[in-house]
């Protein structure tokens, strides 16, 4: 007999389209969403352009690039990347973070201080990986955060993924520093609204607009979060993304300390701008609380994101960052590879500060970091302008006031002039 063939072709029916192939399968939140970032898709634009032969400035992108176009890296940080061996990297880190690692961090941002024995950790994808847990552990569906009126957009993204949202306070006062009076207002109608509080704190170096809080501002920020905690359960989140790059380190873990007498303290720790490694996707969210019990169960808490969320996190990444946080002569050679690109930044800050000074641009107090902000009457309208000159900046909207995001990360201390003239004719 001969073989038969056990899966035999079957023929398709010709689908054609009707009613039920044009009914969008996606959920009604979801159906609606844009597919990308404004951010990058302005970062396309000018890349485009640039490729056809235009002389362009693009000063979108958050990434800090040498002076000849090229992304800066730490040779530092390359070469303890290669070293990892092959096997430990392949093989799966633990769900909330190798222990070193998580170690590695604390004392990155604590030091051996007290607040490093009142810490618990989880190891993230990048700082966004942070903010996520931050968001679904510590609001219910439904409730807001709260943060500046200029703030990164994807703090937005974020919430509404998760089902949460975002209200703001304004950023500035009139004397053109932080408003501590907007923003205890604005935590005490949280409070009395939501019975609980989640801050996000961009700073120093502020995205998208430069701006470091002083000594000042953020004892008055501790108080205002101390007086709110006593009332409800209240966690503030202080995002450090840029922070190796400010210019006066002012010593916000002393300042901020206040608030753990009634309320939680997260950091949103990331490597993607301190160690030059945007793509490895390493992070990690810290969370500091007077309460042992409190804090096993936050850490209980984030393991359980975590493993239901991404799983566990980049291990090549973890194991070198760890190498690199930790050992003394790595560190010191990762420290003056940074110290180069923070010289590198210095200098255009110090250039923009001059040009726009004299251009009579008004934007915040701007002493380092990857970004700063022109104010203007209408953002949309003066990008496009800005971009018939061939610079590429990201339009930025507050609470009544919009303004324009320059990134000096991308931008040669060369061009900063050309930006700083097509600004000055794009806001009029």
């Amino acid at each position: 007999m001969p073989a038969r063939t056990l899966l035999a072709p079957i023929p398709l029916p010709v689908l054609r389209p009707g009613p039920r192939h044009r009914v969008n399968p996606l959920i009604p939140s979801a159906a609606s969403r844009s597919g990308n970032d404004p951010i990058f898709a302005l970062n396309a634009e000018a890349q485009r352009r640039a490729a056809a032969g235009e002389s362009v400035v693009n000063a979108t992108l958050g990434a800090l690039m040498d002076d000849d176009g090229r992304l800066s890296i730490l040779p530092s940080v390359v070469e303890a990347l290669a070293q990892v061996p092959a096997q430990k990297a392949a093989a799966y880190a633990p769900i909330a973070g190798s222990p070193p690692f998580l170690q590695a961090v604390v004392a990155d941002v604590f030091g051996d201080g007290p607040l490093a024995a009142q810490t618990v950790a989880a190891a993230t994808p990048g700082g966004s990986g942070a903010l996520t847990l931050a968001i679904t552990n510590f609001l219910e569906p439904g409730q807001a955060l709260l943060t500046t009126d200029f703030y990164w957009g994807p703090y937005h993204t974020m919430a509404t993924h998760t089902g949460r949202a975002v209200e703001t306070f304004p950023m500035f006062a009139a004397n053109g520093g932080f408003d501590v009076a907007a923003f205890d207002a604005a935590l005490q109608r949280q409070v009395e609204r939501q019975g609980r509080a989640l801050v996000f704190l961009n700073s120093p170096c502020h995205n998208p607009t430069g701006y470091s809080l002083d000594a000042d501002e953020w004892r008055a920020v501790a108080a205002s979060v101390r007086r709110c905690g006593e009332r409800a359960p209240v966690t503030l989140l202080i995002d450090l993304a840029y922070a190796r790059f400010a210019a006066a380190q002012v010593d916000w873990v002393e300042l901020v300390q206040p608030v753990l007498d009634t309320a939680t303290l997260l950091v949103a720790w990331s490597a993607s701008k301190s160690f030059a490694q945007y793509g490895a996707r390493v992070g990690a969210v810290l969370a500091t609380h007077r309460d042992p019990e409190q804090r096993q169960r936050i850490q209980a808490a984030f393991s359980f994101a975590c493993r239901g969320t991404w799983s566990n996190c980049n291990h090549l990444g973890q194991l070198a960052i760890t190498g690199l946080l930790a050992d003394p002569a790595q560190r010191a050679r990762a420290d003056l590879d940074r110290a180069r690109l923070i010289a590198l930044l210095d200098e255009r800050v110090t250039a923009w500060n001059r040009e726009a000074q004299k251009a009579g641009l008004r934007y915040p107090r701007y002493e380092g970091g990857f970004f700063v902000t022109v104010f203007c009457d209408d953002a949309e309208a003066a990008a496009a302008r800005a971009r018939e000159d061939g610079v590429f900046v990201v339009p930025v909207r507050g609470d009544g006031r919009s303004a324009l995001r320059v990134a000096l990360c991308s931008t040669s201390v060369a061009a900063v002039p050309r930006v700083v003239a097509a600004l000055q004719r794009a806001v009029g």
